[in-house]
């Protein structure tokens, strides 16, 4: 004999799944630590200076 489930409780724990799902992926997606924010930041302009200081006339 078939297990007897209670569909509305089926159906709200299948809603709770994609929406964990959704987190998971948003958190893959936009979250990041300060410190890699801040790293990132660090590393950009870094670049930046020594793109600049690698001009050869100052006014390009």
């Amino acid at each position: 004999m078939a297990e007897i489930i209670n569909l509305r409780m089926a159906r709200k724990a299948r809603q709770r799944d994609a929406a964990a799902r959704g987190a998971a992926e948003n958190r893959a997606k936009f979250g990041r630590t300060r410190a890699e924010r801040l790293a990132a930041e660090a590393e950009a302009t870094r670049a930046a200076r020594q793109l600049d200081g690698a001009r050869r006339d100052p006014s390009d």
